[in-house]
């Protein structure tokens, strides 16, 4: 957990904080119970690094399966009149 919490840090992990404490700091402001469950959740995605699709779910995979192989493909030219 401490591992997860110290490393990865990027520009959406740093908005979702300042969010988290902002909403928060309003919350506590304005005694709004919504407001504190919605910094709850930021705050949470902050400390566990993850997104709403959970961690990485919403990124491309990298790895490129073996099957497809790029083959040679034959032309045949066209000349106009």
């Amino acid at each position: 957990m401490l591992q997860t919490l110290l490393t990865g840090w990027n520009f959406m992990r740093w908005m979702r904080l300042i969010l988290g404490v902002v909403i928060a700091i309003q919350a506590i402001q304005m005694h709004d119970s919504l407001a504190g469950f919605i910094a709850a959740f930021f705050l949470f995605q902050v400390a566990t690094n993850t997104g709403c699709c959970g961690a990485s779910g919403c990124a491309v995979p990298t790895t490129k399966s073996k099957t497809n192989t790029i083959e040679d493909v034959e032309f045949e030219e066209v000349k106009s009149k």
